[in-house]
């Protein structure tokens, strides 16, 4: 039998096994109890997910429709940003849609659907920074081989194992939260079902449940982190031997937006978790999930788009292209 809306369910001692009780729905984080803030938030979160979603599709388009800019760069980047959207559509969506309705139930089987996307996605922008930061140390620090070793099948197949990680990743939680056959609580400290959170409210936790979490953490924090950070030493040593200062700069330009977008990602996401071990607000944890989960996808083509003459030239050909269209008749 499920556990319903306000109820708590209670780990089962030792006599109890037999009698282990899943859940039917979860109740998520409300971000405001103030019924007058409701609205506000609304248009709010409203506004930046329609902000996020045309940002990024901007970005698609003008990488898309300019020939100068297929290249492996933008090919990385207007993948970033269909990452993007899904990460901000898998939350987002059902937060405006509970503060629509008033409520804060979400099913399990929509929990688990939840966060298995959302495990795609963020894991997505993960891989796909790494391979970014790999691509800026190609093209620095071996230009004259670069189109040789960025190879159109390279990038390809690139994107294609971030794409499998990333689901090999959402597999592997999914199936850790399926093996939960009891919860703490059906309350989750966050405005979606992160998957940490999940994993927290278990009954049981193992030993094998532990090495896994760990596992997964080094794979997918620490050894992209990793390798962002050796390819920017190498392209800091490089940037560094070149002899004027006008070269510096021009090299270091290329990689700018990567870098602030790297800072961002990393930093919020290493906020979330920092913030959440130190306080044990819940609702200072969702403030800080949401940087990560909502602001940073959304300031992302504003980095690029700003910074990168080449996505302004193309934006611009593309505003151009547009205005010139006729309508028929006329």
């Amino acid at each position: 039998m499920g556990l319903k809306k306000g109820n708590k369910a209670e780990c089962p001692s030792k006599k109890d096994t037999q009698n282990l009780t899943g859940v039917s729905e979860f109740q998520l984080l409300s971000l405001s109890k103030d019924p007058d803030l409701q609205p506000v938030l609304f248009g709010l979160f409203l506004s930046m997910y329609l902000v996020t979603v045309l940002g990024n599709l901007l970005i698609i388009l003008a990488v898309s429709s300019d020939s100068h800019l297929h290249t492996p760069m933008y090919f990385f980047l207007s993948n970033l940003s269909l990452a993007d959207i899904g990460f901000i559509s898998t939350t987002v969506p059902k937060m405006l849609m509970n503060i629509q309705t008033h409520s804060r139930v979400i099913s399990y089987v929509g929990c688990l659907t939840q966060m298995s996307l959302f495990a795609i996605f963020v894991c997505m922008d993960d891989m796909l920074l790494t391979v970014m930061a790999y691509d800026r140390f190609v093209a620095i620090c071996h230009p004259l081989q670069y189109s040789v070793i960025m190879s159109p099948r390279l990038c390809g197949f690139l994107v294609l194992v971030s794409f499998l990680l990333s689901l090999l990743d959402s597999q592997l939680h999914s199936l850790m939260i399926l093996k939960i056959t009891s919860f703490k609580d059906v309350e989750i400290s966050s405005f979606f079902c992160d998957p940490s959170q999940l994993l927290n409210l278990s009954c049981l936790n193992t030993f094998s449940d532990n090495i896994v979490k760990y596992l997964l953490a080094a794979i997918y924090s620490l050894f992209p982190i990793s390798g962002i950070l050796f390819s920017y030493y190498k392209i800091i040593s490089s940037i560094l031997r070149i002899p004027s200062s006008g070269g510096k700069y021009k090299a270091f330009s290329t990689c700018g937006s990567h870098l602030a977008v790297v800072c961002l990602f990393f930093g919020t996401a290493s906020g979330v978790y920092l913030g959440s071990a130190v306080s044990h607000s819940p609702r200072n944890g969702a403030v800080a999930s949401m940087m990560y989960t909502v602001v940073t996808p959304m300031l992302n083509p504003f980095i690029y788009s700003l910074r990168n003459r080449d996505i302004k030239r193309a934006l611009r050909r593309l505003q151009a292209g547009r205005s010139n269209l006729t309508p028929c008749g006329v």
